[in-house]
């Protein structure tokens, strides 16, 4: 049984295209919006992984350092604590 679901916050530019979509390439909207979300899923999950597994750009010591001058810039006047 289909029930009529609703995408709040749609704009018509968007809801246009992503029904030129559908009719392009002949599917029905819920067909192509689960295929859109296995994609996303899955760039999503690629983009993580290659974020989490990179080698590191500096040194253990080198972040403690970075990190200990970005705390005293922040005691510094006009940044909130």
């Amino acid at each position: 049984m289909n029930k009529v679901k609703t995408i709040k916050g749609t704009d018509e530019e968007t809801w246009r295209t992503f029904k030129g979509l559908a009719a392009k390439d002949s599917v029905k909207l819920g067909v192509l919006l689960k295929n859109m979300l296995k994609e996303y899923e899955k760039t999503r999950n690629v983009f993580w992984k290659t974020i989490f597994e990179t080698e590191k750009i500096l040194t253990d010591e080198e972040a403690e350092d970075v990190e200990k001058i970005i705390n005293k810039r922040r005691k510094e006047y006009g940044f909130r604590v």
